[in-house]
């Protein structure tokens, strides 16, 4: 048991997407990204950046498919770009909803402050 582990173990360590190359701690560290973004669905809506939201769903959707294009294929990397999409989403839909009900804009009006941002308050500044 013991020699399977530690052969197993050696597999993973000289692996091409090992803790030996970036392949793996440049993914390792941006579970951060993701940690801070589902730390971030406790704050109040109206805190979360729109732009900022819709900038890291793209993130998580191009580096999750590039992912699997690379060679070699990076699970890890295409693990953690998934979940930075999926938290990045759930706020977009968040500020979406909060921008229909309590702000009362209309569909046109919530997805042009999606894409643009915060115009018509930083405009007043």
């Amino acid at each position: 048991m013991s020699s399977r582990f530690a052969s197993g173990f050696k597999r993973l360590l000289n692996s091409e997407t090992g803790p030996k190359t970036v392949h793996f701690w440049a993914p390792v560290l941006k579970w951060s990204l993701v940690f801070a973004g589902a730390n971030d669905l406790q704050r109040p809506v109206e805190k979360i950046s729109a732009t900022q939201q819709a900038a890291l769903f793209a993130t998580g959707a191009i580096w999750t498919r590039w992912s699997f294009v690379i060679k070699p294929k990076n699970y890890l990397l295409a693990s953690v770009n998934f979940f930075l999409g999926a938290v990045a989403g759930t706020q977009i839909i968040r500020i979406y909803n909060w921008r229909r009900t309590v702000k009362g804009d209309s569909t046109m009006q919530a997805l042009n402050y999606l894409i643009e941002g915060n115009t018509e308050e930083t405009a007043n500044v």
